[in-house]
C-alpha cells in the first residue's frame, strides 16, 4: 500500500503522531523545517534527528518529490517544464521572465474538468487534484530555474496552468498558506494571483474566507452566447451570476479584479465586443489584461491582427479602463497551457 506523504499532515496531526509513538512533540517543528524550508528528498537528510527516529518516520511515511520531466527554453527566455509526479502523471509549469518580474505559472490539477475550446488542457480529462505539496514544489522548482538560468529570484506566482484552481479549492489555499508562511517560502500574498474560469459560488467562498491574494477572471467574451461557445462553464455560471459574485467578492475584500481577455480573430475582437467588455468592467474596480493567443492543434482559433488588437485596447482606454496587452510568450516552444504535458502523455 502506498505510504502517505508526510507533508499531507498538519503540524497538529504530526504532533499527535509523535505523542502516539512516545516522541517529543518539538520534533514536529524540526520536521516541518526540513520539509518546507529545506525541501529534503528523504528522511535521511534530516541530520539533526536521531537515526532511530528517522527510521520510524520512513516506516510510516513517504516524501513524494516531483521531478522535471521535460524542459523547453524559448528564445524570449520563457522556460516551460513538465513535472513528473510520484504516480507518473504530468503537469506543467512555466517561468515567465520580464524586465520587472520573474513569474511562475503553475498548475492546480492533472488535466482539467472544464473544456474550454481554445485551451489544450481543456481537451484532456481531469485525472486528479494536485496535493498542496505538489503545488508548492512547482514553485520551488521554477524558483530554482529563475536563479540557475537568470540569477534573479522569483517574484510572482500565477495559478494559470493546468486545471481550475477553484475546483481544487482546499488544496490550493493550503498551498498558498505554505508559500506565504515564514515556515515555507515567505512570499507576499500580493505577489500571488489565482485565475478562475468563473465558478461563482467559489468566488463568494473566497470572499467569506478572507482571501488575500489577487483574483483574475478568464472572461474572453462579455456576452453569454459567445462565452458559452468557447467556455461551457458559462452555461451554469452566466455573466449575471458572475457579476453578482464579483460584486459580493469586492464588497467583502475591497480587492480589485483582473479580467483576462484573449482576442480571437473574427470572434470577439470587434468594437461591439470591446463595448460589452467595458460594460462588464464597470461592476467592480478592475483592470483588463488583453492576451495574445498561442494557437493549439486541437482548435481553429487564431490571434487577431495587430491593428484590430490596438483598436480594441484603445477603445477601452478611451473609456477609462486600465488595459495591459500581454504579448504571447514562448511562441517557439509548447507554451500554450497543456501543450507539453499533452504531448508527453
Amino acid at each position: 500500500m502506498q505510504k502517505k506523504d508526510i507533508r499531507g499532515l498538519s503540524l497538529e496531526a504530526l504532533q499527535d503522531f509523535l505523542k502516539e509513538n512516545n516522541q517529543p512533540t518539538f520534533r514536529a517543528k524540526q520536521i516541518y523545517e526540513w520539509l518546507w524550508q529545506k525541501q529534503v528528498q528523504s528522511f535521511d537528510e534530516m541530520t539533526n534527528l536521531p537515526n532511530q527516529f528517522r527510521s520510524l518516520l520512513a516506516e510510516h511515511f513517504a516524501i513524494h518529490k516531483i521531478a522535471v520531466h521535460t524542459k523547453q527554453v524559448s528564445s524570449d527566455r520563457t522556460i516551460k517544464s513538465s513535472f513528473k509526479l510520484f504516480d507518473s502523471r504530468l503537469v506543467e509549469g512555466v517561468l515567465i521572465p520580464t524586465e520587472k518580474r520573474m513569474t511562475a505559472c503553475i498548475s492546480s490539477q492533472v488535466g482539467c474538468s472544464l473544456d474550454c475550446k481554445f485551451c489544450a488542457t481543456g481537451y484532456m480529462k481531469r485525472e486528479r487534484n494536485l496535493e498542496p505539496y505538489e503545488i508548492y514544489e512547482q514553485v520551488v522548482a521554477i524558483a530554482e530555474q529563475a536563479q540557475n538560468h537568470y540569477q534573479i529570484p522569483l517574484s510572482n506566482i500565477v495559478f494559470m496552468g493546468m486545471g481550475e484552481p477553484l475546483l481544487n479549492y482546499a488544496n490550493v489555499l493550503k498551498a498558498i498558506e505554505k508559500i506565504t508562511s515564514p515556515e515555507g517560502l515567505g512570499m507576499s500574498y500580493k505577489r500571488i494571483t489565482v485565475s478562475t474560469a468563473g465558478v461563482a459560488k467559489m468566488i463568494m467562498k473566497l470572499a467569506d474566507d478572507g482571501f488575500k491574494c489577487n483574483l483574475a477572471l478568464s472572461l474572453h467574451a462579455a456576452n453569454d452566447e459567445k462565452r458559452s461557445q468557447i467556455m461551457s462553464i458559462n452555461d451554469s455560471n452566466k455573466l449575471s451570476v458572475l457579476r453578482d459574485a464579483l460584486k459580493y467578492y469586492y464588497a467583502k475584500t475591497k480587492n480589485p479584479l483582473t479580467y483576462e481577455y484573449i482576442v480571437f480573430k473574427d470572434f470577439n475582437d470587434g468594437l461591439e465586443d470591446a463595448e460589452e467588455l467595458y460594460r462588464f468592467t464597470k461592476h467592480v474596480p478592475s483592470k483588463v489584461n488583453i492576451i495574445e493567443y498561442n494557437p493549439i492543434e486541437e482548435a481553429d482559433y487564431i490571434n487577431t491582427d495587430l491593428e484590430k488588437l490596438d483598436k480594441f485596447a484603445n477603445y477601452l482606454r478611451d473609456k477609462g479602463v486600465t488595459v495591459k496587452v500581454r504579448r504571447s510568450r514562448g511562441k517557439d516552444i509548447d507554451a500554450a497551457c497543456g501543450q507539453l504535458a499533452g504531448k508527453n502523455n
